[in-house]
């Protein structure tokens, strides 16, 4: 079988920038501790590798072999089923055994500056961990560990951040480093540049080319989701069934990943897959499987992230077609249209809660206390028989809200999730 990448309609890899980038209008995000990013004289650019020949509405076909690695697909099938450290009922401090960095050089006395160069916070996801991430910092900063964390929002444009985490380094008045990646191969040259200081780096959510940071923490991976989503429509379709796969953007690593597993589950099972980028568009989402079901049946739907996800139910209502088989992400909306529904469905998820781990990583470099060198956390997805569980410990949560958050012992839950305003 042959895979398909396509953009719907006029919608290319940079564009899908923008329009993730547009989602941020959340009240309770605007903090003074927020700081606009550096200016970059380069950033009309472009990011590395995207928006090559796409004036026109035609995409390079994101080839997921270059991103696809046996060994690395192996061992997060087998991490799966892993055993982790640490206690349950704190997923975001739980961790596969495995080798640990020594932080004794960092010890010291007295509450210390974080700097933190974000991505984003231009999606629902991102917004849910934001908040959680906020809400931990408080509670650091009280127990007097972290004075301030100055934070610098780059708005998903890789050459925005790698400004942003130069500025810490010219600034000097860092004592630690907390980077979310925009995307792999670009940021890697400046997480290395923060390596190089000597103070502690911590990068954590999407992964970087180099193994130089203190600790990268991330949820087991996107091979895990790609194999957990993958074999849940294989076994619940038939050889021959055709799947339409949304994807948000090309070229973050995590991302590739999830698509690159997929795909071979895919073809291993004889379905046939038609993948195509929407920026996380609900109204693009909508044309694209519109369009699909006028030229025939689709029996699934599989998805990189769940934000969309009832844009895409709803084409299926919209076209008088049978609900799908369909995986979509822990997101509140999608857990109750799929209870409305009654679909065959599975929620994915890449653990939202990680957003507390760097800070708490952060406290324990600062107390010369070991961490894992790379940081595993539990991801595990939401099953049809405990969604009612999810539903009812989220209620009254927006339909943004992330089920898996894991802030329910911090102090401002769940009034500070609830209040929220996000589009």
């Amino acid at each position: 079988m042959m895979r398909t990448t396509r953009i719907g309609g006029a919608v290319a890899a940079m564009s899908a920038l923008a329009l993730l980038a547009a989602c941020s209008t959340d009240a309770s995000l605007d903090d003074p501790s927020v700081t606009e990013s550096a200016e970059d004289p380069g950033a009309e650019e472009g990011a590395e590798g995207e928006g090559e020949g796409e004036a026109d509405g035609e995409a390079d076909e994101s080839d997921s072999d270059e991103w696809f690695v046996q060994a690395d697909y192996d061992t997060q099938d087998e991490q799966r089923s892993a055993t982790f450290e640490g206690d349950p009922a704190t997923p975001w401090l739980q961790y596969i055994d495995g080798e640990m960095t020594d932080t004794s050089e960092f010890a010291s006395e007295g509450a210390k500056k974080v700097c933190f160069a974000n991505a984003s916070i231009s999606n629902p996801w991102r917004q849910t961990g934001w908040i959680t991430m906020n809400e931990q910092l408080g509670v650091l900063q009280e127990s007097g560990v972290i004075s301030e964390m100055e934070t610098r929002d780059a708005q998903d444009d890789d050459n925005t951040q790698i400004a942003d985490i130069d500025y810490f380094i010219a600034e000097g008045n860092c004592d630690a480093f907390v980077i979310s990646p925009n995307s792999t191969a670009a940021i890697t040259p400046a997480v290395e540049r923060a390596c190089d200081t000597g103070l502690p780096v911590v990068v954590f959510d999407r992964g970087v080319d180099t193994d130089c940071a203190t600790t990268f923490i991330h949820p087991i991976g996107g091979y895990a989701w790609g194999i957990d989503t993958a074999e849940f429509l294989s076994e619940n379709l038939s050889e021959g069934d055709k799947v339409v796969a949304l994807r948000i953007l090309p070229g973050v690593d995590v991302l590739e990943h999830r698509w690159a597993a997929a795909e071979r589950i895919f073809e291993e099972n004889g379905i046939e897959a038609v993948d195509y980028f929407t920026g996380a568009d609900p109204a693009e989402i909508k044309n694209i499987l519109s369009d699909e079901l006028a030229t025939g049946e689709v029996q699934g739907v599989w998805m990189d992230a769940g934000d969309g996800a009832v844009a895409a139910i709803e084409a299926f209502e919209d076209a008088g077609q049978d609900y799908p088989v369909m995986t979509g992400e822990d997101e509140m909306s999608f857990l109750r249209k799929w209870e409305d529904t009654g679909l065959t469905g599975l929620a994915p998820v890449y653990s939202n809660f990680q957003w507390r781990t760097p800070l708490l990583a952060v406290e324990m470099i600062f107390a010369g206390e070991e961490v894992p060198t790379e940081w595993v956390l539990p991801q595990v997805p939401i099953t049809e028989d405990e969604r009612a569980d999810f539903l009812a410990a989220n209620e009254g949560m927006p339909d943004g809200h992330y089920a898996k958050f894991g802030g329910e012992d911090l102090p401002g839950y769940p009034q500070t999730w609830q209040d929220r305003v996000i589009p």
